[in-house]
């Protein structure tokens, strides 16, 4: 019997940083996690390469246009039989003021404060990589 192969989901999210403060929106009712705090971005697209992704999330999340920089952290996490790669991107440009589109909440937080948020397992478990990349 062969065996089952895991299934993988590509994430892309933005550490988008203002006067050294993180932005972080509430998931909403209805999705998984709904409740928990998280970096803004979503599911990479077939054919977008991982930054295509994030522009699109961030215009669709937050009515943004973000200009993407660098790759500070990846990351892989199970959700039972789901795997996610997460791949997190420093946002230090955009057009706009972030407006919660899709989250229930939207908040502007010190890196430090992000330890006493609800925030999905696959963030917690490297929480001080993302502080650290915030510094």
């Amino acid at each position: 019997m062969a065996l089952k192969r895991p299934t993988w989901i590509p994430v892309v999210t933005g550490l988008i940083r203002k006067n050294g403060k993180v932005l972080v929106g509430q998931r909403p009712v209805g999705h998984s996690l709904a409740g928990q705090w998280e970096f803004p971005g979503g599911k990479i697209e077939k054919g977008e390469s991982p930054e295509q992704a994030l522009v699109r999330e961030l215009q669709e999340e937050l009515g943004i246009e973000a200009d993407v920089g660098a790759l500070k952290i990846a990351s892989t996490h199970g959700y039972g039989d789901t795997g996610i790669i997460i791949l997190f991107f420093e946002v230090l440009f955009w057009k706009g003021e972030p407006k919660a589109i899709h989250h229930m909440d939207l908040r502007w937080v010190e890196p430090a404060e992000l330890g006493g948020l609800a925030i999905p397992d696959a963030n917690k478990k490297i929480l001080p990589r993302i502080i650290e990349s915030l510094r």
